[in-house]
C-alpha cells in the first residue's frame, strides 16, 4: 500500500499524518507525528446495524510502555493491566470530540483505538491522538461531520501580562498557569477541557479564539488528506416518519404522559418508568408499533415539552428563573472520626465529602511511558445506584466516576498548599448521595468544604456549576444550575468551577455540532455568576480553613538537614533509623534532598524523632553547654549523651576540681548532669567538662599516673594477631 504523509508546521514542530504504513485491514488509520512522539489512530466500523437506541462508539487509548523505553516495575507482572487513570481521561476527551458529529441515526458499532507508539517527553500524545483520531474518521467512509482539530494550550504571566503558548512541551507546561486542551471545526467550539491557576475568564476566552486559529490550520491539513485518500462516505439509513405515532400517544395518554412527567422532575431521566408505560401502550395498540418505537416517541415527546417550554415559554421545568440556582444546604464535621467531612446538597443532587490526611510517604505513584510521577492530592468519586433511585453493580469505578473526579481533583488542584507549606498527602473521597444535576461540580463544592473542615490551608475556596443551553435555529438560552432532565433535553452540559479571582477548571460536553463565540463568552459569564452565589454561602458556613488538625489526623514535621549528614540519620544498614522509629514510634522517611519527614498519631513520639534528628546532625561546637545523661562509666571517667544519638566523654579530671579517684563516687548510669564541651578532637571526639565558672579556671587535681613494673603481669590482648 501507497505511504502518503501530509505535514504543517504547529508552534515550531512539524505535524505529520500519515496513511497506508499501518492496520491495512481497519477502515482507516492515520499514524500521527509530532517531535519524535508517534500515535497510531484506527477506526473500525462493524457491518451490521445495531437495534440499539443509541449510538455504539467506544474510544480505547492505549499506553503501552515501550512507547518511553520502559520495562514495567512489578517483578512479576511485566505486561500492561488495565488503563491508567490517565488513559481513561485522553479517551474520555478523545470521545467527547467526536461523538456529536456523528449522524444521530447511525447505529453501527464504532470502534476507535489510539496506540501510543514512542513518547519523546516533550510533546504530549493526547492531543496528537485526538488529531490522529479526527483524520482517520474524515477519511474512512463512516458518515462523520468532521474534521476537528484540537489543540493543547498553556499561559504564561510575564511583566504584568502573558503569552498564550500553542501546544507547549512539558517542560514549558511546568512555567504555565494552566493546561488547557480545545477541540473545535472551523468556526465552532466542540470540546473544551482544563485546568487553570485561578485564571480570569477574558484570558480563558482569548486562549479558546487562538486554539480556533491553529484548528483550522489542522483542519485544513486533515482536509488535505481526505482529498488524496478519502473514502466515499457510506448512507446513512433514512428514519421512517415517527410523527404519526408521536401525534397519537400525545392525544391518546395525555393524563399518563403527565403522571409520567411529574415522576421525572424528581430525579434524572432513566429508570423503567418509560418502558413500563411503552408496554402498555404497546399492548393497547395491539403491537402496531414495538416497544422500541414507542420509548423512542415517548423520549422525543418529553424532550419536545421540555425545550419548548423553555424556548418558547422561557419556563424551566422546575419553575426556576433561567439563571437561578436551586436552594443550597451545606454542612461541615458531620463524621465524627475522620479528619474533615462536608455534606454539600444542590436541590436533589446531594454530595458526601471525606477528607483524610496521609504521611508524605502515602503519596501516590504513576508509571508511564515518560516515567514515573507522583501526586499528593487524590480526589475520588462514587456514584452508587441507589443515587438513582436503580439498582446494579457495584465494584471498580466506572470511566465516568473516574472523569468526574479527575475533574473534580483538577478544580481544586490550584489552591492546595504546597509540600513545604502542608507536609501532608490528602485524599477526598466524594460519595454521590443524591444525583439530579452536576454531581461533579457538587463534588467540587464539597471538597472545599471538607478541605477547610479538615483544617487543610487551601489558598482559597472553590465552586463550581453547570449552564446547559437549548438553542434552535433563531435563538440560544442558558439555564444556570440544569437538572438531570434539561441535561437530557439540552444541546450542552458546560462545567465551570473557579475562585473569586478566577476559574480553576473548565469541562464541556455537546450534544450538537458546536459553540458559537457568543455562547461561550455568555456561559462564562453566567458561570461566573453563579459561582459567586455559591462562594457567598460556603463562606457563611466556614469562613476559614480550621486552624488546627482533627486529633485522628498524623501528625507531621519535616526537618531539612544537610545532604552529607543523610548518612548519620540512616546509620550503617539502617540501624539508626530503625532504631528511631522503634524508641519513638514515629514514621521516619528520608529523601535526597535532605528533607526527613516525621510523622504519627502522636504528638509527644512526633517530638522526640524530630529532637533526636536535629541532635544527630548538630554540629556540636566548643563552649556550647547541655543537659545530659550519664550511659557509661569506665575507670578513667563517664560518657553523657549530651544530644540524642550523640555522646561525649567528661574525663576524671573534669568532673570536680577535687581528686577524683573512682567516677562512680561522683555520678551513676541514668544521672542527669550538666556539662560543657571543652573541645571536638581530631578524630572528632566530643570531650566534655562538669567544671564551670571559676572551677574551670582552676587546675584540676592531677590523678596519679600508674606505671607498670618489668615484673608486672601483661594484660590480656583482647586483639587478633595478624600472621
Amino acid at each position: 500500500m501507497k505511504i502518503i504523509k501530509k505535514s504543517t508546521e504547529i508552534h515550531g514542530r512539524t505535524l505529520t499524518l500519515e496513511v497506508g504504513r499501518f492496520a491495512e485491514q481497519a477502515s482507516a488509520a492515520v499514524l500521527g507525528r509530532y517531535g519524535e512522539t508517534l500515535v497510531l489512530a484506527t477506526v473500525t466500523a462493524s457491518g451490521r446495524e445495531t437495534t440499539l437506541d443509541y449510538f455504539p462508539l467506544s474510544v480505547e487509548y492505549v499506553e503501552r510502555l515501550y512507547a518511553g523505553g520502559r520495562i514495567k516495575g512489578s517483578r512479576w507482572v511485566k505486561r500492561e493491566g488495565r488503563p491508567s487513570d490517565d488513559a481513561v481521561l485522553a479517551g474520555r476527551v478523545i470521545d467527547r470530540s467526536i461523538r456529536p458529529l456523528f449522524p444521530k441515526n447511525y447505529k453501527h458499532d464504532v470502534q476507535v483505538v489510539i496506540t501510543v507508539l514512542s513518547v519523546d517527553g516533550e510533546n504530549d500524545p493526547d492531543v496528537l491522538g485526538l488529531v490522529a483520531t479526527s483524520a482517520a474518521i474524515a477519511i474512512s467512509p463512516i458518515p462523520w461531520g468532521g474534521p476537528v482539530g484540537a489543540v493543547r494550550m498553556g499561559h504564561v504571566k510575564e511583566n504584568g501580562g502573558g503569552t498564550l503558548l500553542v501546544n507547549p512541551t512539558i517542560t514549558e507546561q511546568g512555567y504555565s498557569e494552566f493546561d488547557f486542551v480545545v477541540a473545535s471545526l472551523k468556526d465552532k467550539v466542540i470540546m473544551l477541557e482544563g485546568g487553570f491557576c485561578e485564571t480570569p475568564e477574558d484570558i480563558v476566552y482569548d486562549s479558546i479564539q487562538k486554539a480556533k486559529e491553529v484548528n483550522a490550520q489542522i483542519i485544513k491539513l486533515i482536509e488535505e488528506l481526505v482529498k488524496e485518500v478519502g473514502k466515499s462516505k457510506v448512507p446513512v439509513a433514512q428514519v421512517s416518519d415517527a410523527q404519526d405515532l408521536q401525534d397519537k400517544i400525545s392525544k391518546d395518554y395525555k393524563k399518563e404522559l403527565a403522571e409520567l412527567f411529574a415522576k421525572k422532575s424528581k430525579k434524572e431521566f432513566g429508570g423503567t418508568e418509560t418502558t413500563d408505560l411503552a408496554k402498555v401502550i404497546s399492548e393497547d395498540y395491539e403491537a402496531q408499533n414495538s416497544i422500541k418505537s414507542i420509548e423512542e416517541a415517548l423520549d422525543y415527546l418529553f424532550k419536545k415539552r421540555i425545550r419548548d417550554d423553555v424556548l418558547i415559554r422561557a419556563k424551566r421545568f422546575d419553575d426556576r428563573k433561567l439563571d437561578e440556582v436551586r436552594s443550597l444546604n451545606m454542612e461541615v464535621g458531620i463524621l465524627p472520626r475522620t479528619h474533615g467531612s462536608a455534606l454539600f446538597q444542590r436541590g436533589q443532587t446531594q454530595v458526601l465529602t471525606v477528607a483524610t490526611l496521609g504521611t508524605p510517604s502515602l503519596e501516590q505513584l504513576i508509571e508511564s511511558p515518560t516515567g514515573e510521577e507522583s501526586k499528593r492530592y487524590i480526589h475520588h468519586y462514587s456514584m452508587p445506584p441507589y443515587s438513582l433511585g436503580e439498582t446494579g453493580r457495584i465494584g471498580t469505578p466506572s470511566r465516568r466516576e473516574i472523569g468526574h473526579g479527575a475533574l473534580a481533583e483538577r478544580a481544586l488542584l490550584s489552591v492546595i498548599p504546597s509540600e513545604d507549606e502542608f507536609p501532608y498527602t490528602v485524599r477526598l473521597v466524594s460519595e454521590v448521595m443524591s444525583s439530579n444535576g452536576s454531581t461533579s461540580m457538587a463534588s467540587t463544592c464539597c471538597s472545599t468544604l471538607a478541605l477547610m473542615d479538615a483544617g487543610v490551608p487551601i489558598k482559597e475556596p472553590v465552586a463550581g456549576i453547570s449552564i446547559g443551553l437549548m438553542c434552535d435555529k433563531k435563538k440560544h438560552i442558558l439555564l444556570t444550575d440544569i437538572l438531570g432532565i434539561e441535561d437530557f433535553a439540552g444541546d450542552m452540559d458546560f462545567k465551570v468551577a473557579g475562585t473569586k479571582n478566577g476559574i480553576t477548571a473548565i469541562q464541556l460536553d455537546m450534544k450538537i455540532d458546536g459553540l458559537s463565540d457568543d455562547i461561550v463568552r455568555d456561559t462564562l459569564a453566567a458561570a461566573k455568576k453563579a459561582r459567586f452565589l455559591i462562594l457567598t454561602k460556603i463562606l457563611a458556613i466556614i469562613t476559614a480553613p480550621r486552624k488546627s488538625l482533627s486529633r485522628y489526623a498524623p501528625k507531621v514535621q519535616v526537618v531539612k538537614i544537610p545532604v552529607e549528614k543523610i548518612g548519620e540519620v540512616i546509620g550503617p544498614g539502617g540501624r539508626v533509623i530503625r532504631q528511631i522509629i522503634a524508641v519513638t514510634g514515629a514514621a521516619v522517611d528520608v529523601e535526597d534532598d535532605g528533607s526527613v519527614m516525621i510523622s504519627g498519631t502522636d504528638e509527644s513520639s512526633v517530638a522526640k524523632a524530630v529532637e533526636w534528628v536535629r541532635g544527630l546532625t548538630h554540629d556540636v561546637q566548643p563552649e556550647e553547654e547541655y543537659e545530659g545523661e550519664v550511659k557509661r562509666i569506665l575507670p578513667f571517667g563517664a560518657f553523657v549523651e549530651i544530644l540524642p544519638g550523640k555522646e561525649g566523654m567528661v574525663h576524671v579530671s573534669q568532673m570536680s576540681s577535687d581528686y577524683v579517684s573512682n567516677p562512680n563516687d561522683v555520678v551513676s548510669i541514668g544521672q542527669k548532669v550538666k556539662v560543657r564541651v571543652l573541645e571536638i578532637d581530631d578524630q572528632h571526639r566530643v570531650n566534655l567538662s562538669m567544671l564551670f565558672g571559676e572551677d574551670a579556671k582552676k587546675t584540676p587535681t592531677a590523678r596519679p599516673r600508674f606505671t607498670r613494673r618489668d615484673d608486672d603481669r601483661h594484660g590480656f590482648d583482647r586483639r587478633r594477631k595478624r600472621y
